[in-house]
């Protein structure tokens, strides 16, 4: 069972206090790179769907050429692959850069701000004395900052891509697919779009199932952070009592000490692990099941000749596209809540930061009670 903070706030209220400071990035003199960045970023996902089109025709022909065991085409074919394929290498490599360009700017940006917020004014002096979740200021700068300007690069970027994908590849489907007509005994049944449809209902139980099985997963995710986070701080607080440098606690076993944040860092891990495995099913799952799924929905028309060989892989190609911009939410749902746990945490510093300079509150306030660890 995890425990929650008797001080800790709403979870809008802490990603919109990460966001009014993480956002400053955008804004400023300065913010024209970020948004020439943004642009470039656009401008590449613009071009890879352009060139991932491209290729959805160019598997129909390859493999209409297949069919028709035609050598000519087949060499044609041939030729017409390898500028495509140095284009998506080109514009893969290079959205990478543009992307970690990008995390890397945000991450300094926001590393300076927070580091010259907690320093400022003896802030990180008076913090002892806040209630509130703020413990292991260092690491959530260090590691938290991180994750939380990393993540949703790749994850708004993917998003993106996938509206995209959706949008574009769908057509192929309900152009490709046309209806399929299924014979009820001397009756006619024609399901407009079958394909569309299919992929729509088989992404929308993927997604159900994703969510009943990880929707505590941020929680899991926030807590193992905190644990981690808490077992460093003791683990740093120990070294340097040894070193002189720190009040040893001439009271307690080290052993001790340290025996019980290593057991609850283990014991969230354990809860961690069983969440991605349920995940794991389901996310590979798909991934094994989902091409087949497209050949298969195919294959009643490619029997009855309405649908050539080319057209029966261009179609399951586009469907497995499709499926994978329906699934952004399950194939991202991890990431989504590792970011979420990290801004969390972030903000939660803020908060604390914030609470210091409220009227009232002054260097020299008494701590608040509280239990020991």
């Amino acid at each position: 069972m995890l425990k929650q903070s008797h001080f800790a706030p709403d979870e809008k209220l802490l990603l919109s206090r990460f966001w009014r400071s993480a956002s400053g990035y955008w804004r400023g003199p300065r913010a024209w790179r970020a948004w020439l960045l943004v642009a470039v970023l656009i401008a590449t996902v613009l071009l890879q769907l352009l060139t991932q089109y491209t290729l959805n025709y160019w598997n129909r022909d390859f493999f209409n050429a297949v069919g028709r065991r035609d050598a000519a085409g087949l060499w044609t074919q041939a030729l017409r692959f390898v500028p495509l394929a140095a284009a998506s290498l080109a514009l893969t490599v290079f959205s990478v850069w543009a992307r970690m360009t990008m995390q890397r700017t945000w991450r300094a940006w926001l590393s300076n701000h927070l580091y010259d917020y907690w320093l400022k004014d003896d802030r990180y002096v008076r913090l002892r004395f806040v209630a509130g979740d703020s413990d292991s200021p260092e690491f959530r700068i260090a590691e938290d900052a991180r994750i939380a300007t990393d993540l949703p690069v790749d994850l708004v970027l993917g998003l993106f891509q996938s509206l995209l994908n959706a949008v574009t590849f769908i057509g192929i489907l309900w152009s490709v697919g046309d209806g399929l007509p299924i014979d009820l005994g001397g009756f006619v049944l024609n399901i407009p779009g079958y394909l569309v449809i299919a992929v729509i209902v088989y992404s929308a139980l993927l997604t159900a199932g994703i969510f009943l099985i990880a929707r505590h997963l941020t929680r899991v995710m926030e807590e193992n952070k905190r644990a981690e986070a808490e077992l460093r701080s003791i683990g740093t607080h120990l070294r340097e009592s040894g070193e002189g440098t720190a009040v040893p606690d001439g009271k307690r076993d080290a052993r001790h000490v340290i025996g019980a944040p290593l057991k609850a860092v283990i014991t969230i891990w354990r809860i961690y692990m069983w969440q991605l495995m349920r995940m794991t099913v389901v996310t590979y799952s798909s991934l094994l099941v989902t091409p087949v799924i497209g050949l298969l929905l195919c294959t009643p028309k490619y029997l009855v000749g309405t649908m050539s060989l080319g057209e029966v892989v261009q179609a399951a190609a586009a469907f497995v596209v499709v499926q994978g911009a329906f699934g952004w939410f399950t194939d991202n749902y991890a990431r989504l809540a590792e970011w979420a746990s990290s801004a969390n945490r972030v903000a939660s510093l803020l908060l604390a930061l914030d609470e210091i300079d409220q009227p009232g509150r002054t260097k020299d306030a008494a701590p608040p009670a509280i239990s020991g660890r």
